[in-house]
């Protein structure tokens, strides 16, 4: 019995060793921003070190060595489109932010590998995808935390400001707000698209609602797409709503220019589904 006890109590104090844990605040804690610039979506995640009385530039942070522009693991930026910093262009995705830091400038890098604990192992160059360089500016009081905002926001451009001890350095990012603007534009004045017609189309004969609609959309949808390039699922969907419709010739014709384009793009499925259509409807 005493055995058991002793086994009890050793299961009992693993349980809580495990289960235990002590919170304490981080020295340098992270942060997240999201920033919606002009329609271009930008994310940005850091640590936050503190001076806490150091020197930080050119001691703590040396000047011309690799830094990883923060604490903890590497800063990292996403955008939601291709962008352009300070001038040249950048993919939309997800950046490790290095910098270089140097008395009267900096070199701000940013690198494809996004999941390095701090700076890489191995320095890849190949991994650079872009990189620019930027003047220092000087400023009239201490900022104690490491800081990274968005500042000077426009529907076009906005500066990914960087600051800490009394350094500012500051990185122009524009983004194709025009570009997608005018493209909404023109799509909303030439109307719905092919899609559009053919999802309303759908969803109304999903649905059980009007059927005549439903007609109509996927004629519209199909009578967009280039002659004798109509996709096999789509004279599939076509031949069906025909069907419940009430245009069982159509419907025929549909199920049967379904079949030879699924044929056509040996797709056995939409082959066996039109043939089963075709027998139900007496057509073959």
């Amino acid at each position: 019995m005493k055995k058991q006890i002793l086994t009890l109590c050793g299961i009992l104090f693993a349980s809580f060793a495990i289960t235990a844990q002590v919170q304490t605040p981080q020295p340098s804690p992270s942060a997240k921003i999201e920033q919606r610039v002009g329609l271009t979506d930008i994310t940005l995640e850091y640590s936050r070190p503190a001076m806490r009385g150091r020197t930080i530039m050119g001691d703590l942070i040396p000047y011309g060595e690799v830094w990883r522009t923060g604490a903890n693991e590497n800063t990292k930026i996403t955008f939601s489109d291709d962008v352009k910093i300070g001038g040249k262009a950048l993919k939309k995705g997800t950046y490790a932010v290095y910098t270089v830091p140097n008395a009267s400038s900096w070199d701000v890098i940013f690198y494809s590998d996004a999941n390095n604990w701090g700076n890489p192992e191995k320095w890849d160059d190949s991994k650079v995808a872009l990189k620019t360089t930027v003047s220092t500016e000087s400023l009239p009081f201490d900022i104690e935390s490491f800081t990274i905002l968005f500042g000077d926001i426009t529907n076009n451009s906005a500066m990914l400001d960087i600051l800490w001890e009394r350094t500012y350095v500051g990185v122009k990012i524009e983004v194709p707000t025009e570009k997608k603007a005018m493209a909404s534009i023109e799509d909303a004045l030439n109307g719905p698209s092919a899609r559009d017609y053919f999802s309303s189309a759908m969803y109304y004969f999903q649905e059980g609602k009007d059927i005549k609609k439903a007609k109509e959309w996927v004629d519209k949808a199909v009578g967009m797409q280039e002659e004798g390039k109509v996709p096999f699922w789509m004279l599939r969907q076509k031949a069906l709503i025909y069907h419940k419709a009430g245009d069982k010739k159509g419907a025929i014709k549909a199920a049967k220019q379904s079949l030879a384009a699924a044929e056509e793009a040996n797709n056995p499925d939409y082959v066996k589904m039109n043939k089963d259509s075709l027998k139900e409807w007496g057509a073959m």
